[in-house]
């Protein structure tokens, strides 16, 4: 069996926002690439750069908005009872 050492919980407010961020610029741009490509070719050599761009600029980003985040969230939603 493979043990695999956890990281401390400090560093899960950095590795939230870089395991999201990966998963969801994949996917945007896996449909934006295939939308003006079609599946070609020149998606699979295209895609990868257009991914590796849209996830250099969604992690800052995501580290940067993410308080502003959770407090729109902390003001849209209520707090459950006992808190």
């Amino acid at each position: 069996m493979i043990v695999v050492r956890k990281l401390p919980a400090r560093y899960a407010p950095i590795v939230m926002p870089f395991v999201l961020s990966i998963l969801m610029t994949a996917v945007v741009s896996v449909i934006s690439t295939l939308r003006s490509l079609g599946a070609t070719p020149a998606f699979l050599a295209t895609w990868p750069g257009a991914w590796g761009l849209s996830w250099l600029v969604a992690f800052p980003t995501l580290l940067l908005v993410l308080p502003l985040v959770r407090r729109i969230v902390a003001w849209l939603v209520a707090t459950p009872p006992g808190r």
